[in-house]
Parts: C-alpha cells; sequence; structure tokens
C-alpha cells in the first residue's frame, strides 16, 4: 500500500493540465453498451475506476483496447447481461448498466451496490424510473433483476435531483418507443456530457442541462467517437491548492464556466482567477479570508468540493460556517484536519471552521476519494512533513495528482508503506 510524503510551505507555481472527467467517462464508457460496433473515447484518465469499468465491460464480452488516453470499446459481440457482486461492489457506478443492458437485450441481472463511506445512496429512483419505463423488475439474492421485451416512453419525475438515476434513466430511454421526459433532472456537466455522445450515436435529446430532459427513442445507435470533457473537480482542487498556498498557478483544460459557484466563493476569500481561452490563472492571496458555503445540487456549489474548501478555510481569517445538504456522512476528514491543528467545530451536518495562523504537518488517513485531497492541501500548507496513508482512495479519482503537483514546485513524493 502507498502513501505520500509532502513537505510543506512551497507557494506553488507553473502550469498544469486537467485530466477528462472520471464522473462522465464512467458513464461514457458504459453508453458503449448501447451501440454496437467500434466506439472511441478521447481524453480518459488512468484512474482504478477507469480499470473497474473496463473489467466490467469485458465480463459482458466487449473487447477493448487502449493506447495513452484513447480507449477503443468494440460492443458488437457482447454475450453476457449480468454485472456481477464482485465487480459493483468496488465501484457504485458499475449499477448504470442496468438500464443499457436492459435496452439492448431485454433482460439484465445487476448486483445492488450496497452502502458508501460517505452515506447510503439508493438505487430506488433508478427502479422506479425503470418500472416507469415497462421494465418487470424483481429483487432477489442481492441482485436486480430486469425484463422487458422493449421499454417504452414515459413521463418520469425524480422525488429528489440525481446524477446516477438520470444517467440510468438517459440511457435507458434513448432507443425506448415513443417520447420519455425527465422532470427534476440532474443538471450536473456530466449528464450534458453523457447526452452528446448519446446524441453523435443518433440518441434525439432535448434539454440536458436543464431540469427537464426530452428523450424521443430511436431503433438503434451506432458506435462514434467522443472526448471527455475535462474534470470539473480535479480543477477546482488545483485552484484550491493555488489559494492555500498563496501560489500562482495556471490550469489547462478546464471549463471555469463549470465551476461558477466555487468560483464565487474563492473570489470572496481574495483569490485572484483570470482566464482566456481555457487557461485559468489562479493566485492566492497573503491571507484567506473566510467564507460560508452550503453544498447543492449542480449549479449549486459541488459537495465533491466541500472537504476541499474545508481545508482552504482552517486558516483563513475569522470564521466559517460549511453546510453539507447532500451527503450525511461528508465529514470524516474533520477528524484528521484536526492532527493539522485545525479548529472545527461539527454539529449535525454544520462545520464551523475557525481560521489558524499556521498549520502543523502530522501523519494522516484519508477516508474517502475527496477527503484524501483535502488532506494533501492541508499537508501543502503546513509549516513541515505529513505523511498521507491509505491514498488508494485518491487513485480513484486523481490522475497522477503528485507528479502534477511535483511539477508545480510542491514537495510530494509516493513511496510504499512500512
Amino acid at each position: 500500500m502507498d502513501k505520500l510524503i509532502i513537505k510543506g510551505g512551497k507557494k506553488l507555481a507553473g502550469d498544469v493540465t486537467v485530466s477528462g472527467s472520471k464522473n462522465a467517462a464512467l458513464p461514457i464508457f458504459i453508453s458503449t453498451i448501447l451501440a454496437p460496433g467500434m466506439n472511441e473515447i478521447q481524453n480518459v484518465p488512468f484512474l482504478r475506476d477507469i480499470n473497474t469499468t473496463i473489467k466490467v465491460l469485458e465480463s459482458l464480452g466487449a473487447e477493448i483496447q487502449g493506447n495513452g488516453n484513447i480507449v477503443r470499446i468494440d460492443t458488437s459481440r457482447l454475450s453476457g447481461h449480468e454485472a456481477t457482486y464482485d465487480l459493483v461492489k468496488t465501484m457504485r457506478a458499475s449499477v448504470l448498466v442496468l438500464g443499457p443492458l436492459l435496452a439492448r437485450f431485454g433482460k439484465a441481472r445487476v448486483s445492488l451496490p450496497g452502502g458508501c463511506a460517505i452515506g447510503a445512496r439508493p438505487i430506488n429512483l433508478h427502479l422506479k424510473g425503470l418500472e416507469a419505463l415497462g421494465a418487470d423488475i424483481t429483487l432477489e439474492h442481492g441482485y436486480v433483476e430486469a425484463r422487458a421485451r422493449r421499454l417504452k416512453g414515459a413521463r418520469i419525475n425524480f422525488d429528489i435531483s440525481t446524477v446516477g438515476g438520470t444517467e440510468q434513466l438517459l440511457m435507458a430511454a434513448v432507443t425506448a418507443k415513443g417520447e420519455t421526459v425527465l422532470e427534476n433532472a440532474a443538471r450536473e456537466p456530466e449528464i450534458v456530457d453523457l447526452a452528446d455522445i448519446l446524441t453523435k450515436m443518433g440518441a434525439r435529446i432535448e434539454g440536458a442541462g436543464t431540469d427537464t430532459i426530452r428523450i424521443n427513442g430511436v431503433s438503434e445507435l451506432q458506435a462514434v467517437t467522443h472526448s471527455v470533457m475535462p474534470d470539473r473537480i480535479e480543477a477546482g482542487t488545483f485552484m484550491t491548492a493555488a489559494a492555500i498556498t498563496g501560489g500562482d498557478i495556471r490550469i489547462h483544460n478546464m471549463r471555469l464556466d463549470h465551476l461558477d459557484a466555487l468560483v464565487f466563493k474563492l473570489q470572496d476569500a481574495g483569490v485572484e482567477i483570470t482566464h482566456k481561452d481555457d487557461v485559468v490563472r489562479v493566485k492566492g492571496p497573503k491571507r484567506i479570508k473566510s467564507i460560508n458555503i452550503k453544498t447543492r445540487p449542480y449549479p449549486g456549489f459541488p459537495t465533491d468540493m466541500q472537504a476541499q474548501i474545508m481545508a482552504l478555510m482552517t486558516i483563513a481569517e475569522g470564521a466559517s460556517v460549511i453546510s453539507e445538504n447532500i451527503f450525511e456522512n461528508r465529514f470524516m476528514h474533520v477528524s484528521e484536519l484536526l492532527r493539522f491543528g485545525a479548529d472545527i467545530i461539527v454539529e449535525g451536518n454544520t462545520a464551523t471552521v475557525k481560521g489558524v495562523k499556521k498549520l502543523s504537518g502530522a501523519p494522516v488517513m484519508a477516508t474517502d476519494l475527496r477527503a484524501s485531497a483535502s488532506l494533501i492541501l492541508a499537508g501543502l500548507a503546513s509549516d513541515n512533513t505529513t505523511e498521507v496513508s491509505r491514498i488508494y482512495h485518491l487513485d480513484r479519482g486523481y490522475e497522477a495528482i503528485e507528479k502534477k503537483l511535483a511539477g508545480l514546485g510542491a514537495e510530494i513524493k509516493r513511496v510504499k508503506e512500512d
């Protein structure tokens, strides 16, 4: 098992390039089930979750080749319709194969994903929506079994905004008979990227990126070439890294308009942000000002940036209030930030952070993907050495982040744990 060793106190400077989005790439890979033939996916990040998705597709009979950041997925000879527990348990997004398999083969058997370290994320809205499209669904021995001769369009209103549920039903509906309307749909840019590749395949979709998506079913889809959008959370993490170190960095291959809520808050904290084309320059102030945030579904403040901003607020002037409204267990990084000397009090879904003059490096342990990033940021801002263990979480969502940070002047290295 690996860990990161960070010697803090360096102001980051230079250029860094954002990788393709993990959260967009996973459903895009899965969407190739719907389009028999050789699909080429470009700007793919090298991540554990990508490898897991490849294993899921290969278990279904897909033939997959990789060359750099390009992955070719041939789904012309798919033979399976089952995603087993051994695969689904390691990555919740695997459950997204349910809709595409049902749409293509009229049947699917997919393991229930179970719980999650940052809170329960049940798939009841996925199943309710598939039933509305005409699927016959049973739950048996920890598996979802679904059957339908051909799905039929329906009007589906989500009780709550759900990214996974929107992706699931969007893919299921593109070859359903008639029109499907998804109301209270998730609006995230990753939904738009999925709709873009489906449209290239021949799907008829309107309204992706709004809370109402209309899909007119077509009889079949064709294989295509598509480039994955930049990872907005990785970009936001680098922006926060510049801020917390008082650095000056230029970030390439990012969409600033995907991060409006974060940009406004960073500017309120005194961070200078300018951009030209797809290059964004971020300069940290001498002292960070305190800000308050409340996580919300897109276009609100992203829950995936909450931990990183909390790390930033540990050295801000004054007190900050951070409210987590998406996941119920997403303050697990607090106990580790306290080891740096941070002053944080948690009550329910709200954390009050009183800024301290400096952080002191410490041995800490990552509890989830974004918590890993927050501990790295705290280590970069600390006055001595930090060791971050259990970084396998980090490898699920950040491509070679220690190398990218080292390229900006950080003293950080990956070593094997004793």
